[in-house]
């Protein structure tokens, strides 16, 4: 296969269904596409929380949004008939393990049962050329050890959130080799990917029980943050870097095929890999009297250490983190302060996506 160079040009005019597109990666990636000219149909429940990405920066603007839920095939399905979309972006989810925790048959029901009713849509519609279905870097076997996961490493998940993800990467696998095999390429022109990223950060990031969300609420308030797994080692990153690698993903299925499918990893850089502790302590550095934190003990399992190794992204497909931990954290702090301010944020969150790849066009 060859490299993947990310293209405007390629983007602009693709009919292009993205799930998930209400919630704080799809939005981010619905904007994206929509200042690149594509034709982007939504599919997804109303945002999770208030506020949110999809209401401040107005991104159901310029896009055909549709609100729906996954686990109603018949819903999807008509969607998928009406868009006929040509590129087939995978994000909505349970996306939460504490979440995972409460509510074990909603996390399977959403993240196994839906992914599987898209695949299904997708192969009664046809047309579809190119199809990524993200999930996480915690669907790996994760035996804490201190070198980072390849995309050939044992699938597992501790948790109800991880192992639902582990199963949307069976589901992907087992459709692709029993309906759009490599070897009957020529015939269904269908290539399919899976995608795992590590924890996100940036702006517009709204859930419960997520790390950078609950620091700025808390400091907003005044109040110290309070800390479960202080110690924990994560793969740091803007949400922008995996999304331009499912960008990337998307593209080499669609121009190259079935030599890009597969799994994929796209983690930051080994020298962004830090605690949790050390996230909270240069995000104060950045916050006039931070309140400090607390630390509160838990019951429920996460992992302590967790690794990606990204080298074939790099390698085959040419995609690279373009932003340092201390940026991204600059970034994401920027954003909630502007939204503090009152600012436009549609206009902010396009602004951040130019600062991003706008140099790199």
């Amino acid at each position: 296969m060859e490299a993947v160079e990310l293209s405007r040009a390629f983007w602009r005019g693709k009919r292009v269904l993205l799930t998930g597109h209400t919630g704080f990666k799809g939005g981010w990636l619905a904007l994206w596409l929509q200042s690149w000219g594509t034709r982007v149909s939504g599919f997804a429940l109303h945002p999770a929380t208030s506020p949110s990405l999809f209401e401040l920066a107005r991104v159901g603007e310029g896009i055909d949004s549709h609100i729906g839920d996954l686990r109603d095939l018949h819903a999807l399905q008509q969607v998928m008939d009406q868009v006929k979309p040509e590129i087939v972006l995978h994000l909505a989810a349970q996306p939460l393990v504490r979440e995972g925790y409460r509510d074990p048959l909603g996390t399977y029901a959403s993240n196994v049962m839906g992914t599987l009713h898209l695949l299904e849509a997708m192969r009664q519609t046809g047309g579809v050329k190119a199809c990524v279905v993200v999930t996480t870097d915690k669907v790996y076997a994760n035996h804490e050890w201190a070198w980072p996961y390849r995309e050939n490493e044992a699938l597992g998940g501790h948790d109800p959130y991880s192992s639902s993800k582990a199963c949307c990467e069976l589901v992907a696998q087992s459709f692709a080799a029993s309906y759009f095999p490599a070897a009957r390429y020529a015939e269904h022109g269908l290539a399919m990917a899976t995608a795992r990223a590590g924890n996100v950060l940036g702006g517009g990031d709204f859930a419960p029980d997520r790390l950078v969300p609950d620091i700025l609420a808390a400091w907003t308030r005044g109040e110290p943050v309070t800390l479960r797994y202080p110690q924990a080692v994560r793969p740091w990153q803007h949400a922008l870097e995996p999304l331009a690698g499912y960008l990337q993903l998307a593209q080499g299925l669609y121009e190259q095929g079935c030599a890009v499918a597969g799994a994929w990893n796209f983690g930051p850089a080994d020298s962004d890999m830090c605690t949790v502790g050390e996230v909270v302590e240069r995000l104060a550095q950045r916050w006039s009297q931070a309140p400090g934190l607390l630390i509160e003990a838990s019951d429920l399992h996460e992992a302590g250490l967790l690794r990606l190794d990204s080298s074939r992204a790099r390698q085959l497909l040419g995609w690279s983190p373009r932003w340092s931990l201390d940026s991204c954290l600059q970034q994401t702090l920027a954003w909630h302060q502007a939204w503090q301010r009152g600012e436009d944020m549609r206009a902010y969150t396009l602004a951040q996506l130019t600062d991003y790849w706008g140099a790199h066009e």
